[in-house]
């Protein structure tokens, strides 16, 4: 990504994340678990964060279609010390949310889901159409 571009994902972040009392950073990862970018955390750190959670968020999807339940909107994990909201962003890329526990569930749950809509829309490639066959 450029520079341009993740300045763009910062604002992004910071703009829907920085409401959310006790948020401790967040990850934006690939499907495949690549960090793509990151708010408030280090790299090390965010790495590790992405490449684990994209085996959760993995295996929510696989759960859903087993039982056909439909696109994963969020998923949360509470922690003794934290919260970790997950939520997909379009097709191809997935937003992990940390927070404290002084973080207020339906806060961290909203502002995670409109982060993730805000990040899919910007992130988004719109279809090509197809060329017509002759």
């Amino acid at each position: 990504m450029t520079t341009t571009q993740n300045d763009a994902i910062y604002s992004i972040l910071d703009n829907n994340l920085s409401r959310i009392a006790g948020i401790q950073g967040a990850v934006l990862l690939s499907n495949d678990g690549i960090k793509l970018s990151a708010y408030m955390l280090e790299r090390d750190q965010a790495e590790r964060v992405a490449a684990a959670a994209s085996g959760i968020a993995s295996t929510m999807k696989a759960i859903s279609r087993e039982i056909d339940g439909g696109g994963v909107i969020r998923q949360l994990v509470e922690m003794d010390e934290r919260y970790l909201c997950i939520v997909g962003c379009g097709a191809g890329s997935t937003l992990i949310v940390v927070a404290s526990r002084k973080a207020r569930l339906g806060e961290l749950g909203g502002e995670t889901v409109r982060a993730a809509q805000a990040l899919g829309e910007w992130l988004g490639t719109p279809e090509r159409s197809q060329a017509p066959t002759a």
